[in-house]
């Protein structure tokens, strides 16, 4: 073999991986605006003025691209584990809260397959009820924490608290989704506050 064909691998791993990413954006948009039953493969490479061929080549069905595309937008817009060690589970939940408006796309996709993964029979119900118990856990871990060190009441309860916080953000983000000239942050950071209180 000559040392001319050994970067080819790499180069056409590196188009490959340019072209998955190009195809979950595409999901993306079109799930965010349909729904997953309402978005097909084939309007997904129409997107991209791709063929169906292509599209399936790199994903063969579409709950193997939805799981591709959950995944990124849950990596863009999640509660990331251990994210207020420093600084306490309020001070960190606030800066997530609004790092995740920078993603209004990956929000509203979120929401609306979370609405459709209710039904038991969605495919994407299973990763939707595994990702609400680790969200659920980490708040709960973190409050925890908090409370060890003194910042909030030890009689609340981590689990309770951890639950009222996931739904009270769904809730609040879903208006915001709706009506995006409301500033709701304010609502959340005294929901928080009187949740979380010392």
């Amino acid at each position: 073999m000559s040392t001319s064909t050994v970067p080819r691998p790499r180069r056409q791993y590196a188009k490959t991986a340019q072209r998955q990413a190009e195809i979950i954006e595409a999901a993306t948009t079109v799930f965010a605006s349909r729904g997953y039953h309402g978005g097909s493969l084939r309007d997904i490479a129409r997107e991209l003025d791709l063929s169906l061929t292509s599209l399936v080549h790199h994903f063969p069905t579409k709950i193997e691209l939805l799981v591709a595309v959950l995944q990124h937008a849950d990596s863009q817009a999640t509660w990331l584990p251990g994210f207020g060690d420093e600084h306490g589970i309020q001070a960190a939940t606030l800066k997530l809260w609004e790092s995740n408006y920078e993603h209004p796309e990956l929000l509203r996709l979120l929401a609306i397959v979370a609405a459709e993964a209710s039904a038991p029979d969605h495919p994407a119900h299973a990763w939707f009820v595994h990702r609400y118990e680790q969200a659920v856990e980490a708040y709960s871990e973190s409050i925890r924490r908090d409370q060890s060190r003194g910042r909030i009441n030890p009689a609340t309860d981590p689990t309770s608290a951890a639950r009222l916080i996931t739904a009270t953000w769904d809730g609040l983000q879903l208006q915001w989704l709706l009506n995006p000239s409301k500033d709701l942050t304010s609502d959340f950071r005294n929901f928080l506050g009187q949740l979380l209180a010392p």
